[in-house]
């Protein structure tokens, strides 16, 4: 079967498909605009052939609409446009013209929390007064404080995902609400303008021919209309980031400021919206719930198509960890009748290979976890990079950029997010290893010792962490369409074991070799003989 047609069935496209996330800014950067080092739609465009020849069957690219880029395009101006600084209306017309010529469906990032301070409502609702109309579609209250200086605190004690207050204060003293950044306030979604204007969003882009939509922070919609404080407890102290923990095992805390049930008739009308184009349009939530039940809602038969299921990301490395991410996905799943989904890197994560200990042990687990996943009914998503095992990178702090790590310049310990999102390499010895024209470093600067792990040094050897994704990709194209009640999840020691129609999967999670069933092998993560080596994944035949 050639990489870029269809799997047959009657079934979804979106149901089994394997997914690739382009993040606009460092994926390929055409040089149509100067020499400027930021990636774009028409460097897009030109790369399409090469994710066709991958094996993936969609492209998800992150938010290119016009934007001051503060979050690097999450925070939108205007979700009818594209920024100058990646293209033009008709550059996007051509983007998913040829992806669809290629066999390649193109599912766009969608924005509905919050947007950026410089979106036309925004700017009327500073320009009027304290419960207007224009202040209506926003959070706006009034502070808390003394009666020496009533106002003067915010209204409650929510904590930004990014540090500091959830609450800026405008010059006629009202505060206004945001759960990111200051520059991307938060919208009330229990105003009927605001789902209008999304509703409308969703129609522009469908009728330009997009495929489905990326739908961001899905579960922070709406927020308790009280607004009441937080109650705190040593772990929810400090911030109200999303949750780091594995959804399998997490500890519930109060948060009225995520996941209220009014948002699920956000989704149930979305769902009508797509309903009415044809070609089995989609949306998928990233919704960071606290747990697989309250995922589950999220993907009920009239509301999204799929929701991101972090349990795997998060999972440490060991055989019983993803099997019970395997079982408690499918059991949430099963009476909704939903299709799962797989990730193991994004652009707000540690590359995995990382995660999984860097180096060549790291991945060789990378590989291994990767070639699990692909084996699970579901759709799997693919993070840009991580199919020339690329790592995360230590980028100094004079070339950061991410505004979480800005905001705190390091003193909570973490670096940021701009370690995953590193332009990727393509070809050449030296930056920008043909991201783009030009011989300096793009926008963030690629590490000396990529040459390689560029596309073009690893095409044609068979021992590369590229020809082994085609390889994987390939073969998972020959695999039966397969149920989650149909599969057969076990775990011995360190070996687990995930039994389908067509395939047996067997992952060594421990340090030593274990013996080696009888059974052609389909593919590997690594070389196998009489035995499978320690942090290796097999699929047998049958």
């Amino acid at each position: 079967m050639a990489a870029h047609e269809p799997r047959s069935g009657e079934t979804p496209w979106w149901r089994d498909a394997v997914i690739y996330q382009i993040y606009v800014r460092s994926f390929a950067d055409s040089g149509t605009r100067g020499v400027d080092g930021v990636g774009d739609l028409p460097g897009i465009t030109s790369r399409l052939p090469y994710l066709r020849d991958l094996g993936v069957d969609a492209v998800w690219i992150t938010p290119f609409y016009t934007s001051p880029q503060h979050d690097h395009g999450y925070d939108v101006a205007d979700y009818r446009d594209i920024d100058p600084l990646f293209g033009t209306l008709a550059d996007a017309d051509t983007l998913v013209a040829t992806a669809h010529d290629l066999g390649l469906k193109v599912i766009v990032d969608l924005v509905p929390n919050h947007t950026s301070d410089e979106h036309a409502w925004f700017q009327a609702a500073l320009a009027a007064a304290p419960g207007s109309p224009e202040r209506a579609r926003y959070l706006f209250r009034d502070g808390r404080g003394t009666d020496d200086a009533p106002g003067s605190e915010p209204p409650n004690n929510w904590q930004s995902v990014f540090g500091g207050p959830a609450w800026t204060r405008v010059a006629d003293g009202q505060w206004y609400l945001h759960l990111f950044d200051t520059t991307q306030p938060d919208l009330d979604w229990r105003n009927p303008e605001v789902g209008d204007m999304f509703a409308d969003v969703l129609r522009f882009w469908l009728d330009r021919d997009v495929d489905g939509f990326r739908v961001d922070v899905a579960h922070g919609l709406y927020k308790e209309a009280s607004l009441r404080d937080q109650e705190l407890d040593q772990d929810t102290a400090g911030a109200t980031s999303e949750p780091k923990e594995s959804m399998v095992a997490r500890t519930l805390r109060d948060e009225p400021m995520w996941d209220q049930p009014e948002v699920h008739d956000v989704y149930r009308r979305w769902h009508e919206v797509l309903a009415s184009y044809p070609g089995d349009r989609m949306n998928v939530a990233e919704a960071w719930t606290q747990t697989p039940a309250s995922m589950a809602k999220f993907v009920r038969p009239d509301e999204m198509s799929q929701a991101f299921n972090f349990s795997w990301l998060l999972a440490d490395w060991s055989a019983q960890a993803f099997a019970d991410v395997v079982t408690g996905t499918f059991a949430a799943l099963a009476d909704v009748e939903a299709s799962p989904t797989w990730v193991l890197s994004n652009h707000d994560v540690i590359r995995h290979t990382t995660r999984y200990g860097g180096g060549t042990a790291g991945l060789a687990r990378a590989r291994a976890a990767t070639l699990t996943m692909l084996a699970l009914p579901g759709s799997s998503y693919l993070y840009q990079g991580e199919e020339l095992g690329l790592e995360q990178v230590d980028v100094a702090p004079d070339d950061r950029q991410d505004p979480a790590w800005l905001r705190h310049q390091g003193a909570t310990g973490e670096v940021g997010r701009d370690g995953c999102r590193v332009p990727i390499p393509w070809s050449g010895t030296s930056a920008p290893y043909g991201f783009g024209p030009g011989d300096g470093q793009p926008w963030i600067p690629q590490p000396a010792d990529w040459a390689s792990l560029t596309a073009q040094a690893q095409t044609g050897d068979d021992d590369s962490t590229l020809e082994f994704y085609r390889r994987a990709l390939a073969a998972r194209r020959e695999l039966p369409v397969t149920e989650a009640g149909d599969v057969q999840v076990d775990v011995d020691g360190d070996l687990l074991t995930i039994t389908r129609a067509g395939v047996r999967v067997l992952l060594n999670c421990g340090e030593s070799a274990l013996p080696l069933p009888a059974g052609d092998v389909l593919v590997a993560s690594g070389p196998v003989t009489g035995e499978l080596p320690a942090s290796t994944a097999v699929w047998l035949a049958g």
